[in-house]
């Protein structure tokens, strides 16, 4: 059974399912591709929300760098290829759709890389906001460029003082 609930953060509400096997998802207020089955899950707590939401308190708070609860994402091979590789990015450093694509193998495959980075249904803790453009440009995210941006400048991988602050 996956039991889901909605908590507040600094960047809206975020909608955290996961069962015994792990996490399964966090999504944004308004996502760009919604994945929540709300009508098949449990609304109520499990020990794995408890702990997503104290590990994402404290992430918000600057005081944790990495999440350290079993994931459970739900995709293709290929898309959990992607999404084990966004796991590899550092806290406060950026890499680029080309350079992820290089990591994935598929040196050529930025757009399919693109795709499976933008169905990532565990932001933040598997942190596909970490993935920019080539020249450095905050592209697509699920939870809208401005979450984008402040997820970036919270771990400090944009200047404090950058003209979108």
């Amino acid at each position: 059974m996956i039991f889901h609930q909605h908590i507040d953060s600094p960047v809206g509400p975020l909608l955290l399912a996961a069962d015994d096997q792990g996490m399964r998802l966090i999504e944004f207020h308004s996502p760009r591709h919604p994945m929540a089955q709300l009508e098949q899950w449990r609304q109520g707590d499990h020990w794995l929300l408890q702990a997503a939401r104290t590990q994402l308190q404290e992430y918000f708070a600057g005081e944790r760098q990495d999440f350290d609860l079993p994931l459970a994402p739900q995709g293709t091979e290929f898309q959990r290829q992607v999404w084990h590789m966004l796991a590899s990015i550092p806290y406060g450093q950026t890499i680029s759709y080309a350079q992820l694509a290089q990591r994935v193998g598929k040196p050529t495959a930025m757009r399919a890389v693109g795709a499976a980075n933008g169905r990532n249904p565990l932001p933040i803790m598997l942190p596909c906001h970490r993935v920019i453009g080539a020249d450095g440009s905050l592209t697509g995210f699920g939870g809208g460029l401005p979450t984008k941006h402040y997820l970036l400048k919270l771990e400090g991988a944009l200047p404090a003082d950058d003209l979108f602050g």
